[in-house]
């Protein structure tokens, strides 16, 4: 088994699939520690009892090889007993961890850095923002006040804030010098007195059009290292600052395309400021466009967008004009994919204010104000048992359909799409619905409704068992993202590549379990709670269940988030507590409408057969009926639970139904 060591940040190990290596406790981890930070070399046993101990107990010696011993079975669980040891090996007299290069995670990180220094700015930054994202807090963040950890930590502290000092160069050499800015104002807040920080601040806001900004972080500089540190600015930062006052040509290199397009935005944005005053109504329409674009950016983009949509429609409500409130809420028609929510308080907030502001509308006209009112509470609302949602959708569609407004219908036919889960088997349905919205899109030039017409019948042609067309639109939907800038389509695609492999059935659970965990990787720092939460754990619950594995790894802590009601009963069946897994599959509710309602069913399904729940059988069993032709979790492109079929064989066979 390989064992992959990581100590930028807490002291850990991962296993082959990615799993927790238990490494019992802090003395433990101490002695791997010390071992790592001897990098490959010998540690003799006298030297580890220093090192543990301030004051060593009698039998310190003893202790030391007892927590080897763990280490040793932790490590390498499948070693036949009195093999020698492969990684933590007795070497003379003492101890050494003898871990590949790429096993530790500074050992990559060092020569990740090493090797950027040799590349060009493009594949530098991509190197160096990697290696960066293998940080997960300090260094050896377990021992900051050991001794023989001291002199390591603060060396590669050191290499870190190098790393992040020359990614910001490569995306200066690069053109990206708005890119730059953010990092490097949270870089120098945390590590004022690098001056190089300083100076690569000052030069990316003077790239970026912001002249006036780069000679006030001079200005900071230079009264930080004066007055609390007591050190004159070195000749780089005084040059700099004169060179920004003379418009030196070297600050201004031949600016790439990118860079370019930095520059108009800052010229436009900077017209846009002086010629609309800042009580203009139009300023709240305009908002709203740019958040509407920021939203499909992902991460921190979508989040804000999110919190500022809200602001912007209370605003909008403040100024008492329903005709403004609905356009407002109305074009903010950023397309989505989930069924589940990612802030439900922000979504409830959104739905009432579309409602009153339809309330408020004249009785005559503003038809396509309403239709977006209206597909925004279908949208909104999605994944709620109430039938407005249902309702509001199929007026937006006729609406829009009449009208005859492509962008109306594209917007109308997402929330139709959100409101096809109120009962299973639905798949092919909204296939259809995908086929429209990519031919409507296509043909209309709306690339981000296409892609997500591809998202929509890549889930249903995975639910149909149907993988070639679902790699088919994964692929479209991975070239469409590629053309137009839209990270979060990687996001769904990852994840559809882990479930494709999972469904082939042709490698091992490991193997499955790696590259979901891999796919989960992709959803930190996405913006999207509603997809993220819980989904790792479901997936790898359902690839377990299908291969008959233990649920829970030993030691294994999972937070199951919105899935823990199903995902219960298994779990605690799995730990042969079966009295009080019948207690609580009693009481799991349905599931919610939406695109894992099948696999959880089946999951309820199967706890139900376990323990003999008559009644929850028969639910399941009506429940899953109409998906009988469908695999159970797979619309969702993510995950699988293997043909809803059979577990409707498995159920009509313990209630005694015809086959």
């Amino acid at each position: 088994m390989r064992v992959v060591f990581g100590v930028l940040g807490p002291v850990t190990a991962w296993d082959g699939a990615g799993g927790p290596v238990a490494l019992k406790g802090p003395r433990h981890r101490a002695v791997l520690a010390r071992l790592v930070v001897a990098r490959r070399r010998v540690v003799p046993v006298a030297r580890l009892v220093d090192d543990l101990w301030e004051d060593p107990p009698p039998d310190a010696v003893g202790a030391v090889r007892t927590f080897v011993a763990a280490l040793r079975r932790a490590l390498e669980p499948e070693r036949p007993p009195r093999a020698p040891a492969r990684l933590l090996v007795t070497d003379g007299p003492g101890y050494a961890l003898r871990a590949g290069p790429d096993e530790v995670d500074a050992w990559r990180f060092e020569r990740a850095v090493a090797a950027a220094a040799a590349l060009p700015p493009e594949e530098a930054a991509a190197r160096l923002a990697e290696a960066l994202e293998w940080w997960r807090g300090p260094a050896y963040a377990d021992f900051a006040d050991r001794p023989w950890a001291r002199a390591e930590r603060s060396r590669l502290a050191e290499l870190r804030l190098h790393a992040v000092e020359r990614r910001a160069e490569a995306r200066l050499a690069l053109g990206l010098a708005a890119e730059a800015v953010p990092d490097l104002d949270a870089h120098v807040a945390e590590h004022p007195w690098r001056e190089d920080s300083w100076r690569l601040l000052a030069l990316a806001l003077y790239r970026a059009g912001r002249q006036g900004d780069a000679l006030a972080v001079l200005r900071r500089a230079r009264t930080l290292l004066v007055e609390q540190l007591g050190v004159d600015p070195g000749p780089a930062l005084r040059g700099l600052e004169t060179d920004i006052l003379g418009h030196a040509a070297h600050l201004a290199p031949s600016p790439a395309p990118r860079e370019a397009a930095e520059r108009v935005w800052a010229r436009t944005a900077a017209a846009y400021a002086r010629a609309v005053p800042s009580g203009a109504r139009v300023r709240l329409e305009s908002t709203v466009g740019l958040l509407r674009d920021l939203a499909v950016t992902g991460g921190g983009g979508l989040e804000a967008a999110r919190e500022h949509r809200v602001a912007a429609v209370a605003a909008a409500e403040e100024l008492g004009d329903p005709e403004l409130t609905a356009r407002i809420i109305g074009v903010y028609d950023v397309p989505a994919v989930w069924t589940r929510v990612d802030d439900p308080g922000q979504a409830a907030r959104v739905v009432a204010a579309a409602e009153r502001t339809l309330a408020s509308l004249p009785a005559a006209g503003h038809d396509a104000a309403r239709a977006r009112l209206l597909a925004t509470i279908a949208l909104e609302s999605r994944g709620a048992s109430s039938p407005r949602g249902p309702r509001a959708a199929r007026r937006a569609e006729e609406i829009a359909r009449r009208l005859g407004d492509p962008a109306l219908l594209a917007f109308a036919l997402n929330g139709v799409f959100m409101q096809t889960f109120h009962r299973t088997g639905l798949a092919p349905r909204r296939d259809g619905i995908g086929a429209e919205l990519v031919d409507l899109s296509a043909r209309h030039g709306m690339p981000v409704h296409e892609v997500l017409g591809h998202l929509v019948r890549l889930q249903a042609r995975c639910a149909l068992g149907d993988f070639a067309g679902a790699d088919r639109h994964a692929a479209a939907a991975d070239r469409l993202a590629g053309r137009h800038e839209l990270p979060l389509v990687g996001v769904f695609t990852r994840w559809y590549a882990a479930l494709r492999l999972d469904a082939a059935g042709t490698a091992p659970a490991a193997g499955v379990e790696a590259a979901y965990r891999s796919a989960a990787a992709r959803l930190e720092g996405a913006g999207m709670p509603g997809l993220e939460r819980g989904l790792l754990p479901l997936a790898l619950l359902c690839l377990r269940v299908r291969h008959g594995l233990p649920v829970l790894r030993t030691g294994e802590h999972t937070d199951w988030g919105p899935y823990e009601p199903w995902a219960r009963p298994l779990v605690l069946l799995d730990r042969g507590r079966r009295g009080e897994a019948a207690r609580s599959l009693r009481a799991v509710p349905d599931p919610p409408r939406d695109l894992l309602c099948e696999a959880l069913w089946c999951l309820a399904a199967r706890a139900a057969l376990a323990v003999g729940d008559r009644g929850t059988m028969e639910r399941a069993h009506a429940a899953l009926a109409p998906a009988a032709a469908e695999l159970a979790g797979a619309g969702s492109g993510l995950l699988t639970l293997g043909p809803v079929s059979g577990h409707l064989a498995d159920l009509a066979a313990a209630l005694g139904l015809p086959g």
